[in-house]
């Protein structure tokens, strides 16, 4: 199972130097760097810190997990941009894509929330169109030929259908390994049902703060950034990691699950939580 660590893109310290952590975490090795996404909160934009990431290393792999697709609004844009992104880091980029549930999002993007599924059928169909014939005028071809691998976040049918024509794997919430491997048979199934060969890559999440304070730094990030949540807020806090011990079981626990790649995010401390979880995971 490959193990990813998240950019301090969350409420992000403005001190803390994304250049110097992802460098850190390509030295370490790390096999890619993630990045979530929101429009109304303090966090930075993920095309941008994850070209930043991607200019400061070599190696290591680009992961938007997940991305808030719908509201790039301008699709033939949206198409630009990741070609972009995916070309100018050498074909590191993977994308992982959802309608997201903050309606706030939604309002101040000025988007229609109940039409986010539509527009991102609309999207992934412009998308697609445009990385397979870059020919049409809108360039740069991406690196990956027909464009990055995308990866599909969220538990209802649209999104297995997402997966099945469009993607090659899904993604799981950071609520824990049980409600991972919970969900896999349904994955499986769909993509079996899609008559798709081989078998669905499975990206799974998880929070962790290691060091002094963890726990309080955890729970206070975990409750600010789930507040409208209700009960996931509390499961996610409950899933997250605050000691090497519970860092190590659960890796362990997720590669016994099935999942590929388990893309760990950090809630607060400096860039000693890049070795601290480093040395917790044994690289």
């Amino acid at each position: 199972m490959d193990i990813g660590i998240g950019l301090p893109a969350l409420r992000p310290d403005p001190e803390l130097s994304i250049t110097a952590w992802a460098r850190r975490a390509e030295e370490r090795g790390f096999a890619s760097l993630g990045t979530i996404d929101r429009l109304v909160y303090d966090n930075y934009e993920p095309f941008t810190a994850l070209a930043v990431a991607a200019g400061a290393t070599s190696r290591i792999r680009l992961t938007s997990g997940i991305l808030l697709a719908p509201l790039r609004a301008d699709h033939a844009l949206f198409a630009k941009s990741v070609a972009t992104l995916d070309r100018l880091s050498g074909g590191r980029l993977t994308l992982g894509l959802a309608p997201g549930g903050r309606e706030d999002d939604y309002t101040v993007g000025g988007v229609d929330f109940r039409r986010r599924g539509k527009l991102l059928d609309a999207l992934l169909e412009r998308a697609v169109q445009q990385w397979e014939h870059p020919d049409d005028g809108v360039g740069p071809a991406p690196a990956t030929r027909g464009g990055p691998p995308l990866l599909f976040g969220g538990n209802s049918e649209a999104a297995l259908r997402r997966m099945t024509v469009h993607g090659v794997g899904w993604v799981g919430g950071a609520s824990g390994v049980a409600d991972f491997r919970a969900f896999l048979p349904t994955v499986r199934q769909a993509w079996q049902n899609a008559g798709r060969a081989g078998e669905p890559r499975l990206l799974g999440t998880a929070n962790f703060a290691l060091g002094p304070d963890a726990e309080q730094r955890i729970r206070d990030r975990i409750l600010h950034y789930y507040a409208f949540a209700g009960e996931y807020a509390q499961r996610s806090l409950t899933a997250g990691l605050i000691t090497p011990d519970q860092v190590a079981r659960e890796v362990a626990a997720y590669a016994e699950a099935g999942c590929d790649e388990l893309l760990l995010m950090p809630n607060g401390g400096g860039l000693e939580q890049v070795d601290l979880l480093a040395d917790a995971i044994g690289l």
